[in-house]
């Protein structure tokens, strides 16, 4: 595969296809544990793990699989690359791993990751496969972040908090006050605020879109050669 393609392929899972922001898929996670910075970025790496373990298996048995049992070996696929990752978590995150709780498991039955195995991977070569679930899971990381780290601002003043969950004790010192003195704000660590916090990153994307088609507009009026008019 040229570096075009590839280059396709990694535009379109982070930002043009972008999971969360433009298929709004996996919106379970995000509105219920992106209470703060990390443990966004948590959820997003254990699903960009799963993601593209799952892509690369599925593209290697694709040939071997019958039509008529491949969602359930999907599916097996998947589930099983999520006990992997649940246990690894648990092992040597295990502080991340209760406050995530019931989410990661709970990836299996994330939507992006089945559809990516259905409607790329089960067609794709292994390399494409692979950029495919990085991209999407980069792009689905970026997402959970983000908002993690709008909310926990504006929910409690902090950014970084608990960074310890996910780098070790030495991390504890990491936390970043934003806002001194700042007695919190319920309704961002609350779901209503991720709805919210998630409409504002999504109004924003779109801005950024339409800005680019205008300029790319103007420059192909501009390069475009003027039309002699017909002589009389």
């Amino acid at each position: 595969m040229n570096q075009t393609g590839m280059g396709n392929i990694a535009l379109d899972g982070f930002w043009y296809n972008n999971p969360v922001l433009v298929q709004l898929l996996g919106l379970c996670p995000l509105l219920a544990v992106t209470t703060s910075t990390v443990n966004g970025l948590g959820m997003g790496l254990a699903t960009t793990v799963v993601l593209i373990l799952s892509n690369v298996t599925v593209s290697l048995v694709r040939n071997v699989v019958r039509s008529e049992i491949r969602i359930a070996v999907f599916v097996l696929i998947i589930a099983s690359f999520v006990t992997a990752v649940q246990l690894a978590m648990n092992a040597y995150f295990h502080g991340l791993y209760k406050a995530l709780g019931i989410f990661i498991p709970l990836i299996v039955t994330n939507c992006n990751i089945i559809g990516r195995a259905e409607a790329f991977a089960s067609k794709n070569s292994v390399s494409r496969s692979f950029m495919d679930g990085l991209t999407m899971g980069l792009g689905f990381t970026a997402v959970l972040t983000v908002l993690g780290a709008m909310r926990e601002v504006v929910g409690a003043g902090t950014l970084f908090g608990h960074a310890n969950l996910m780098f070790g004790e030495g991390a504890r010192d990491m936390t970043i006050t934003v806002i001194h003195h700042y007695g919190g704000f319920l309704l961002a660590i609350l779901p209503p605020g991720a709805f919210l916090g998630l409409g504002l990153l999504i109004a924003i994307k779109n801005a950024l879109d339409r800005r680019a088609a205008r300029r790319a507009a103007q420059r192909t009026q501009v390069a475009a050669p003027a039309v002699p008019e017909a002589s009389t």
